[in-house]
Parts: C-alpha cells; sequence; structure tokens
C-alpha cells in the first residue's frame, strides 16, 4: 500500500464491482481496453487485470499479467549461454499498465509495477522472465529505470529476469 494525494492506495484484482467508466490515462487505445475489453480478458482467462484503488474509491492505475514465451534466438548472447537450447522460454507479460491523468505524479506507475513484479515472483508457474512492450520512448525508458533489458533487435521490447526480481524482494 502507498500513500498519494487521494489518500491510502490498495491494489486488487478486477472485479465486476470496480468502476471503469472514469478512468482516463490519456491514451484512447489504453482506456477503451480497460473500460470494455479488460473484464472479458479475466472472465476468459486470457490476462490477469489488477486496479489500483485510491482512497476515494476511483481506480488510479491498472495492470495485466498473463503467460508468454521468449524465443531462445531473441535474448542476448550473453544470457543464451546460460540457459538451456529449449526453443521457447517461459515469460510473463506485463501486458499493459496505465496510471489515471488525476493520478500522475503520485508515484503510482512505480507502486504498479512494483506489484506487477511480486506477483510475477509468487506465482508457482516457471518463468524465466518478465516481459513488456513499451508503448513509446519514454514508457521504454521508464522501464529501463526500473532495470528492464531490452531485446537486442526489438527495442522496444524489454524484459527482466526473474532471478533479478526475486533477488528485488528479499
Amino acid at each position: 500500500m502507498t500513500e498519494g494525494s487521494s489518500g491510502p492506495f490498495t491494489n486488487q484484482p478486477l472485479a465486476p464491482h470496480h468502476d471503469r467508466t472514469s478512468f482516463s490515462c490519456g491514451d484512447t487505445t489504453l482506456d477503451h481496453y480497460f473500460r470494455t475489453q479488460a473484464g472479458q480478458d479475466a472472465r476468459k482467462n486470457i490476462a490477469a487485470p489488477f486496479v489500483l484503488i485510491a482512497g476515494d474509491g476511483s481506480i488510479a492505475g491498472f495492470y495485466t499479467l498473463s503467460a508468454t514465451s521468449i524465443h531462445l534466438a531473441e535474448l542476448p548472447r550473453e544470457i543464451i549461454r546460460k540457459l538451456p537450447r529449449y526453443p521457447l522460454i517461459p515469460a510473463t507479460l506485463l501486458g499493459r499498465l496505465a496510471v489515471d491523468l488525476r493520478h500522475r505524479g503520485e508515484g503510482c506507475g512505480r507502486f504498479l509495477l512494483a506489484d506487477a513484479l511480486y506477483r510475477s515472483s509468487r506465482s508457482e508457474i516457471a518463468s524465466f522472465a518478465v516481459v513488456v512492450e513499451a508503448k513509446d520512448d519514454d514508457a521504454r525508458r521508464f522501464y529501463e529505470r526500473e532495470s528492464f533489458l531490452r531485446f537486442p533487435d526489438q527495442p522496444q521490447r524489454l524484459f527482466r529476469p526473474m532471478t533479478d526480481i526475486v533477488a528485488l524482494f528479499k
């Protein structure tokens, strides 16, 4: 839990009682997804959406987690050398992360990311890394500041090894 201008924040799985209608992060694609698709993705086990609830009950932000895989050849050579030669390596996808415009500058993005990494590290399902697709250069820089590494041939796609994430929470 963290504290912001709207009081304490709590993070929880998206539920039907959460009012998503007033959420606006300034990106129409993310806003549309959250308002119309996130609940369906949760019901169909496509993605697990989590929401950050402000003290006033509004949604300050959200993120989604789902399973994905990484082609071994996509990773940096120094990492490939340490892995088994499977064609695909299991990973966790942090598919979307957005903060409502009313809560920008309150640390919500970092809190959401930390919660996503923590949940990913606590999973009993094997995952080599958490993977993100940065929507723009600002998002890429945000993830790089949080120790994510670029895939060599995909500058907007980044990952953070699970060993690093687990060590972060010890």
